[in-house]
């Protein structure tokens, strides 16, 4: 009977061989067929998450480009006023994806919070309109006037519209664009750096033509309707969600969370101030008292995931004031441009057109620093590290305050004149506009140096599991770096009676604050110098040792081996045939 089973089983076998090798060529076929469908699937997604991130910066830059000047001269703020209104609205806007991934994550669902965000970003944009109407203008007939709202209403509306809106942009950067939703987890170093170039140079060329058309728009053609744009910008994005549903929305392992990471902290704060006062340490980092062998809740996992991101924290606090920097831009450097002689060849050139030039010098050097970083990066043995970008793009920024001080000093010295904006005569400063032009060139070469290089040391110097996270953390620094540059106007305002940042330019000392930001931004640029060697010291340690270094990723690439292996066997003639005669 022994006998007899045997030869049936191997009989099975062979007919069960054969038959695979007979329709090995169909299946070769459909993988083929599947894997183009796949492969056209995912270009769709990808052109599609494009187009929605495009649409979404499209209304994001469009509420921001002429906020000062609406908030000036339609509701009748002062200059400081306006400028904090702004940055509170910037910041809010990158903290609100960082809320929304978490409630993704942890209470909502992705597609039903989508739509609710969606919803809030068209509420918002249709209610800015509300605001900017001109009600004043529409009569009904010779006696009657249409209701118009107070100053009291109209600001209510607006800022509702404003947090509204701003909950909508976090929803739909977390939710439908996140990063990972292009598919990074395979890219080296060197295709991290590129992707970030030309991301960010995309986004810099939609901004380039906001600002030229929507400022304009709003400033000169038809300054009560220009908050319509992102109304209709906004209708494209949700047409384009609309096109490819839920294969749009991108759903990210559920692994890791930033509660994890607090959770990892407050964990091994606890245990270690129950170890100082009751036994003697024997860790070699805080933190893993919050692992499971040291009396804490977390796995070895996450307690070595969050110590790599702990590593980046320094690099994230260095770039809170450089951000407040960059946000001079929409504030400090819009009021001198406000207050300088915009008219060019009989045209009057938009206050927020001038946002381009700082625009130009990135579209400039992306391409140039894609050579560079092809060279450095295809050179072996240089231990090549981004961190020299950002010492360079600090330093530029530090300047370009630096030059914007001494701006406003030139500015000072040229007679005044009258200069109509949105139909409202101000009396501004005699001086072209374009010599303010060097403050915003130093600026966007900060800007092409420091971002995407940021975001290659966040994605890249932490483990795939919580890259997510990590650019998390420095999207919540950077809209910190926004509520520090309002709390430094709000601070120097308050501090010198309103010297420092004044309504009237030409009454006040705004040189003062910008120098004083300078010099802050230049010691802040040595303390990131003091730094970045950990930064060139952990890309390497990171690439060759720490990678792979976790339990769970070894498990991964052992199973991969497995699978390796098993396919190596099945295919091998010489391996099988010993196989199938046993």
């Amino acid at each position: 009977m022994s006998g007899a089973n045997r030869r049936d089983t191997q009989e099975k076998q062979l007919l069960n061989h054969i038959a695979d090798k007979e329709q090995g060529l169909l299946p070769g076929r459909s993988n083929h067929a599947g894997n183009l469908s796949q492969s056209k699937k995912k270009t769709q997604e990808a052109i599609c998450v494009l187009l929605v991130e495009l649409c979404e910066r499209f209304t994001f830059f469009g509420i921001v480009c002429n906020m000062i000047l609406f908030c000036t001269v339609k509701l009748g703020y002062r200059n400081y006023q306006a400028a904090i209104v702004n940055m509170c609205f910037v910041g809010t806007s990158m903290l609100t994806p960082v809320l929304v991934g978490w409630l993704a994550e942890c209470l909502v669902g992705r597609i039903k919070l989508v739509c609710i965000c969606m919803f809030l970003h068209f509420l918002g944009t249709a209610l800015l309109p509300v605001v900017a109407f001109p009600f004043e203008d529409i009569y009904i007939d010779r006696r009657h006037i249409l209701h118009t709202l107070t100053k009291r209403e109209q600001k209510i509306v607006f800022y509702f519209a404003l947090l509204t809106a701003s909950l909508g942009i976090g929803g739909i950067r977390a939710i439908v664009c996140p990063l990972s939703a292009y598919n990074l987890e395979d890219c080296g170093p060197k295709e991290l750096l590129s992707f970030f170039n030309w991301f960010y140079w995309l986004v810099n060329l939609n901004s380039a033509v906001v600002f030229v058309s929507i400022s304009y728009i709003q400033q000169s053609v038809a300054r009560n309707l220009g908050f319509l744009i992102p109304f209709v910008s906004v209708l494209m994005a949700m047409i384009t969600i609309h096109m490819v549903r839920g294969e749009m929305i991108y759903k990210p392992k559920t692994d890791s969370s930033l509660l994890t990471t607090f959770g990892v902290i407050a964990s091994a704060l606890k245990t270690c101030c129950v170890r100082y006062r009751y036994f003697s340490g024997g860790v070699t980092n805080w933190l893993d008292h919050a692992k499971e062998n040291y009396g804490g809740q977390y796995s070895e996992t996450q307690v070595e995931s969050t110590k790599s991101l702990g590593r980046l924290f320094p690099l994230f606090a260095f770039q809170i004031l450089y951000r407040a920097c960059i946000m001079q831009i929409p504030s400090g450097y819009y009021l001198q441009t406000m207050n300088s002689n915009l008219h060019f060849s009989g045209f009057v050139l938009p206050v927020a057109a001038m946002n381009v030039i700082s625009i130009v010098p990135l579209l400039i050097l992306v391409p140039i620093l894609e050579c560079v970083n092809s060279y450095l990066f295809s050179s072996k043995d240089t231990g090549h590290s981004p961190t020299i970008y950002i010492v360079v793009g600090q330093l530029s920024a530090a300047l370009s305050v630096m030059v914007a001080g001494f701006s406003e000093i030139h500015r000072k010295h040229f007679p005044q004149v009258e200069q109509t904006l949105s139909e409202e005569v101000l009396l501004v400063s005699s001086m072209p506009c374009f010599h303010l032009a060097p403050q915003y060139i130093l600026l966007g070469v900060a800007e092409a140096l420091v971002t995407p290089s940021c975001s290659l040391l966040s994605f890249w110097l932490v483990p795939e599991r919580i890259r997510g996270i990590s650019m998390h953390f420095l999207t919540l620094f950077n809209g910190a770096g926004c509520f520090m540059g309002a709390f430094f106007v709000q601070t120097t305002h308050a501090g010198t009676q309103g010297n420092w940042f004044p309504h009237l330019l030409h009454e006040g000392k705004l040189e003062r604050f910008f120098f004083f930001l300078a010099s802050l931004m230049i010691v802040n640029t040595l303390g990131f110098c003091t730094i970045a060697h950990r930064y060139n010291n952990l890309h390497r340690e990171y690439t060759n040792e720490f990678r792979g270094s976790l339990p769970e990723e070894k498990l991964l690439k052992h199973e991969k081996a497995i699978k390796h292996y098993g396919g190596v066997l099945e295919r091998s003639p010489i391996l099988s045939s010993p196989m199938e005669k046993t």
